[in-house]
């Protein structure tokens, strides 16, 4: 009798097992584990099983300090470069836009001839039935791919009048403008924590951008009322450009089975077309005067290719993580940021105002993944099917 429960339980467990196995996508990259650029929205899919083996465990940590790591490199990167006081002229922002999208474009055309066995011709016909023989398709690209490359170059501006701890900080409201987008356009809907989060997220950014005179203390940083004034301005239109782009894009990738590497194609083509535009329409006497290449170095390479490469690295490895882990990467990057920003570029000097802000903007965001990962976590336990989380880094 209790042998036969026994044998009857691990013909369950072998038939669970077998299942789990058939559901597993294969060795590569999963098209639904992106999103276009690194300081913007990203799709995580997750496979749930009962058990978590050790390669999966480290990769997660590892995952973890990739997201750090890229995240604080890239802002730093560019705050330094837009402040280095070199010889020559300072390069000009709308180039480098211009190459991180054809540097994505490269890098995505590699992944979708990696996807199809390094096949050319199948290459060739991928591109031509996705992007040439459906134009509608492709033309509802347009229109988050021109707010990314409005974005991406107020970034630029941002980080040019903003200490890299406040951009940092500040830079958090996205999480804000995608929820508010999330449920207009997608009829999303929030528990009462994320809501509480958002609440707390607005406070703590208050906070960090209180002024610092009306504390009695000198100024910390030697940039003008004025350009923190444009710096700050730029960093919000950055973020309700992010969260609408963020969740237009969504919306497309739920509506179609495309890869969303061709979908990152389609909008690194419109990206290269409005980031051209803007070079010769607000930069193009200084084009003609020294060249696109002008003040070019090997700290301005850096960061076009960790810009090209963020959100291609993030869509990597997000796979692996959950809201809790990209909790911590944030939270991690925002004290590197301030950190660095104090002890080496030296343009920041905190206050007990802004580390209160900080602290709030930290919670909020562990406080908005928590609900999202306690929302999956029962229907993972109960029957091991695989589930879709959509979060933003």
């Amino acid at each position: 009798m209790i042998f036969s429960k026994l044998q009857t339980v691990l013909q369950l467990c072998e038939a669970h097992v077998h299942q789990v196995r058939k559901m597993q996508p294969k060795p590569g990259l999963s098209r639904f584990a992106s999103s276009p650029d690194s300081m913007e929205a990203s799709h995580l899919v997750s496979m749930s099983s009962p058990c978590v083996s050790p390669s999966q465990s480290q990769l997660k940590y590892m995952s973890l300090g990739v997201l750090v790591l890229q995240t604080t490199s890239l802002v730093l990167t560019m705050r330094y470069s837009r402040t280095l006081q070199g010889e020559g002229p300072r390069y000009l922002a709308s180039s480098a836009v211009v190459l991180a999208e054809l540097l994505k474009i490269l890098i995505c055309l590699l992944l979708v001839f990696y996807d199809h066995s390094f096949s050319f011709c199948v290459l060739n016909r991928v591109l031509k039935e996705e992007i040439l023989n459906k134009p509608m398709e492709t033309l509802k690209l347009a229109i988050p791919s021109g707010i990314y490359t409005l974005q991406n170059n107020l970034l630029y501006i941002a980080l040019s009048n903003l200490d890299a701890a406040t951009y940092q900080v500040t830079y958090q409201l996205k999480i804000l403008t995608t929820a508010l987008f999330s449920v207009s356009m997608l009829g999303k809907r929030l528990g009462l924590y994320q809501w509480l989060s958002l609440l707390i997220l607005m406070t703590g950014i208050a906070l960090v951008q209180w002024p610092t005179e009306s504390l009695g203390g000198p100024s910390p940083t030697p940039l003008s009322a004025g350009s923190q004034l444009l710096g700050v301005t730029a960093i919000l239109i950055a973020c309700f450009s992010s969260g609408f782009a963020g969740v237009y894009f969504e919306k497309i990738l739920k509506e179609t089975n495309q890869s969303v590497w061709v979908r990152n194609i389609q909008l690194g083509l419109f990206g290269l077309v409005f980031g051209l535009m803007g070079v010769f329409v607000y930069d193009g006497e200084r084009v003609r005067e020294s060249g696109v290449f002008q003040g070019y170095n090997s700290l301005t390479w850096t960061v076009v290719a960790l810009q090209a490469l963020g959100g291609l690295v993030i869509a990597a490895v997000i796979k692996y993580a959950d809201n809790i882990l990209k909790g911590f990467s944030t939270s991690l990057s925002i004290i590197l940021s301030t950190l660095i920003s104090y002890f080496c570029l030296e343009d920041f000097n905190p206050t007990s105002v802004f580390f209160l802000g900080a602290v709030l903007v930290i919670a909020a965001t562990f406080l908005y993944g928590y609900e999202a990962e306690a929302c999956h976590q029962p229907q993972q336990s109960l029957d091991w099917r695989p589930t879709t989380s959509h979060s933003r880094v």
